[in-house]
């Protein structure tokens, strides 16, 4: 999980984790941690799955914050959390080097701060550029 790079910043934050890889749980004992399958757009069935898991964690957790370096399903994370007034930070994923992820453009209009890793990036897509966790 990319974000545990970030964990001293959430220091006395009540913090709720979640996943698609269920064994992350181990890495952050104490929290509250859910799971979730992956899916793209492209598997109707999953992404309708994954769209009903995501709704039904934000709406038992009522974030006021949600952070995440993206994915579909992360998308849809922050879309719901903002319908119920949480702020949300996109953190375009790492590995986006040379161009915005396609879950980024959509999330640049949804998020309430989006940011790139990557300089050149975030001034090609007028987001937000605050260094790197590297």
């Amino acid at each position: 999980m990319q974000l545990l790079r970030l964990r001293p910043a959430f220091d006395g934050c009540e913090v709720v984790y979640a996943s698609v890889h269920a064994a992350s749980a181990v890495e952050v004992p104490g929290h509250r941690f859910y799971s979730f399958k992956d899916a793209s757009r492209k598997n109707k069935l999953a992404f309708f799955a994954v769209i009903l898991r995501m709704f039904w964690i934000v709406l038992r957790e009522r974030p006021d914050v949600i952070v995440t370096t993206g994915s579909a399903p992360a998308l849809i994370c922050i879309s719901f959390g903002r319908l119920v007034g949480a702020r949300t930070l996109w953190i375009d994923s790492i590995a986006n080097c040379k161009e915005l992820s396609t879950s980024g453009r959509k999330a640049s209009k949804v998020a309430t701060r989006c940011v790139s890793q990557w300089e050149e990036i975030a001034h090609e897509n007028r987001i937000e550029y605050w260094g790197r966790t590297l």
